[in-house]
């Protein structure tokens, strides 16, 4: 007989980064960061942060290259539904404050329908798309995360809207305390080491 999973009953993780232990053996996950979207009773997803993939915005979507954050590609956001696009925006600042948005760390959701132009005037100063997603099932990421598969950390809308997102990486886990930080500069294949 099967064990049943037991309820999400703790705090909801929507908003932070699961960074990818050096020692994950998953290859869709390596040196990643993923942005949790939702995490609740329903399961949880989220999007790569630090994929930048080849297709250029320009190719790919020509009317959003001028709000498209630097770099302007399309990022590869996870292994699921490919096909399927996220567009997040950055918030507008006015005077010293953002003009927050609906989802996490104040990004606006973001519909490739509509104009660019129009969306810039809701509050968006920026656009990231992302091809693909993760997502677990209901108690799925909490197992692998009791299982250390995954270190769960706070996020900033920096992160999200990186321009350097190759090194994002170690920066997150140089701005941690204790032994997270001492992983930023741990090689990608210790074995060259």
């Amino acid at each position: 007989m099967e064990e049943a999973k037991v309820p999400f009953v703790g705090m909801s993780l929507a908003g932070r980064i699961l960074v990818a232990r050096p020692d994950l053996h998953d290859p869709r996950f390596s040196a990643s960061l993923t942005l949790l979207l939702e995490h609740g009773s329903e399961g949880a997803l989220g999007v790569v942060i630090n994929r930048p993939s080849q297709l250029q915005l320009a190719d790919a979507f020509p009317d959003w290259e001028d709000m498209g954050a630097d770099p302007g590609v399309v990022f590869a956001g996870g292994p699921v539904d490919r096909d399927a696009l996220i567009a997040l925006g950055r918030p507008t600042k006015s005077g010293d404050q953002p003009v927050l948005g609906e989802l996490v760390l104040g990004a606006h959701p973001v519909d490739l329908d509509d104009q660019p132009a129009l969306v810039q005037a809701g509050g968006v100063d920026a656009v990231r798309i992302f091809a693909g997603y993760a997502g677990w099932t209901p108690g799925q990421l909490e197992d692998e995360i009791d299982n250390d598969d995954w270190w769960v950390v706070d996020a900033t809308v920096d992160d999200l809207f990186t321009e350097d997102p190759d090194r994002l990486w170690a920066r997150v886990l140089k701005r941690q305390g204790g032994e997270l930080k001492w992983y930023a500069h741990f090689p990608p294949d210790p074995s060259l080491n």
